[in-house]
């Protein structure tokens, strides 16, 4: 029986298996395909392999808001915060169907900006470009004012500042970009803040928080 070829160049031989494919498909298009025209699933063994090699990192040098200086401290003093925000921020981009690392980039940068114009005392709403960022914008910030409905209730009166907000998102984007593979449809810092926080992939069709800037 001859080898069959792979479904995505029908050339080459198909030798390994593609879970988004459901089916076998040849090294050098998974390699030069996945998350650019493979919807890639979390589980895929082969994907999993290249996070590391492809995700390049950025330095404190690139941080975006620069005069926001976030150390481990901070992390450490508003570790509830911060959990609450990135389980907002996961559960948020794998409820929104076809959302890539991208749209969640767009949907943190805009709730930064919104959340800027409450120190100018003028507030403004930024609306990010992505449809899918327009759904996990909303989404993500209503997780955060829940955390922070629920730990008024608990104490009695409001302890997370709006400032604190700022941080944390500001924080969450950084980690973004951090975790960028810069393939069209990658989703490496969706599947970092899943594997953290335990929160499970939808089936589709197609705290150890570590800081930016990584050595």
């Amino acid at each position: 029986m001859p080898p069959v070829a792979c479904p995505i160049c029908e050339r080459r031989k198909a030798k390994r298996f593609c879970p988004a494919k459901d089916g076998n498909i040849c090294s050098l298009c998974c390699g030069t395909q996945r998350e650019v025209t493979i919807s890639c699933t979390f589980d895929c063994r082969f994907l999993i392999e290249a996070r590391e090699s492809e995700c390049k990192g950025i330095t404190p040098d690139e941080f975006p808001y620069k005069e926001i200086e976030i150390d481990a401290g901070f992390v450490r003093d508003h570790g509830e915060l911060l959990q609450a925000s990135a389980r907002a921020t996961v559960e948020a981009a794998l409820a929104t169907p076809s959302a890539v690392d991208a749209d969640v980039q767009q949907a943190l940068h805009a709730l930064i900006e919104t959340q800027q114009t409450l120190e100018s005392g003028i507030y403004f709403e930024t609306r990010p470009e992505s449809a899918f960022a327009q759904r996990i914008a909303p989404a993500v910030r209503e997780g955060i004012e829940a955390f922070r409905r629920q730990e008024k209730e608990q104490a009695g009166f409001p302890r997370t500042q709006d400032r604190s907000v700022l941080w944390v998102l500001v924080f969450l984007y950084r980690m973004a970009l951090d975790r960028d593979n810069g393939r069209t449809r990658g989703r490496s810092f969706i599947h970092f803040l899943s594997l953290h926080f335990a929160v499970s992939e939808a089936p589709t069709t197609e705290s150890g928080i570590i800081l930016p800037g990584r050595q």
